[in-house]
């Protein structure tokens, strides 16, 4: 079965276009041209990932990403027709996966289609605890992450992270100690043509700290190293 993607965009011709580069691809695609109908998809035809417009007429990309946000972690990639860093910003506080900006090639949209559906495929959180565990696993300190499931657990508890949360978690974890700057985690996490937009990952920073500590303000798995970046310990 081929994976279902959501496209709310209230440009028709764009959305059109998008919907059928990935039908050549064998995606599903569905359209929505204004923000309450592609929330109203989005709960009931549960796509495997969304392509999500900011400036529309009845809601906006925000407040769909926001609502879709309280019920699913499904991976959604915002679009925007601003460079402004703070319309990135603001999509990554609330939950958005990522963005692309407009206008934007279809090979660099496809990429990053694959990329998170290659990254969920593998999340199937069914459980609040842990039944078990593949083969692929590893401890860090009261954190697990089970690289097969793409899950990550605290004292035996799923945590509910995003595709990028899960990825810079895991990135940190598996380097513990490294120190990496800003920059270094862009490249390496983020990748594509992410150069200069370092407040994602403070951004990203922050969510993962509100999920995996027991004290956010205080950390003592992600730590600051001021004037530097970031890095992991489970000491």
């Amino acid at each position: 079965m081929s994976d279902k993607i959501l496209v709310v965009d209230d440009e028709k011709s764009i959305s059109k276009i998008i919907a059928y580069n990935l039908k050549k691809e064998g995606y599903e695609v569905l359209c929505a041209d204004d923000g309450e109908m592609g929330l109203q998809l989005a709960l009931s035809e549960k796509p495997d990932l969304i392509l999500l417009d900011i400036m529309m007429p009845k809601m906006d990309g925000y407040e769909v990403c926001r609502k879709i946000r309280e019920q699913s972690n499904v991976p959604i990639i915002m679009l925007t027709a601003r460079a402004d860093e703070v319309d990135k910003v603001n999509g990554l506080e609330i939950g958005a996966d990522d963005y692309v900006t407009k206008p934007f090639g279809n090979r660099e949209l496809i990429a990053r289609v694959k990329a998170h559906l290659r990254r969920s495929s593998g999340n199937t959180k069914s459980s609040s605890k842990i039944n078990s565990l593949s083969k692929n696993f590893e401890e860090f300190g009261e954190i697990t992450i089970d690289f097969d499931r793409y899950e990550v657990y605290k004292r035996g508890e799923v945590l509910d992270l995003t595709n990028r949360e899960y990825d810079l978690l895991k990135f940190l974890a598996q380097r513990q100690s490294q120190i990496f700057t800003r920059e270094a985690l862009l490249e390496k996490v983020w990748g594509f043509e992410y150069f200069g937009d370092v407040r994602a990952v403070d951004v990203t920073i922050r969510r993962l700290r509100e999920k995996i500590e027991d004290d956010p303000g205080k950390p003592k798995f992600i730590i600051t190293k001021r004037g530097i970046g970031y890095y992991f310990t489970s000491q």
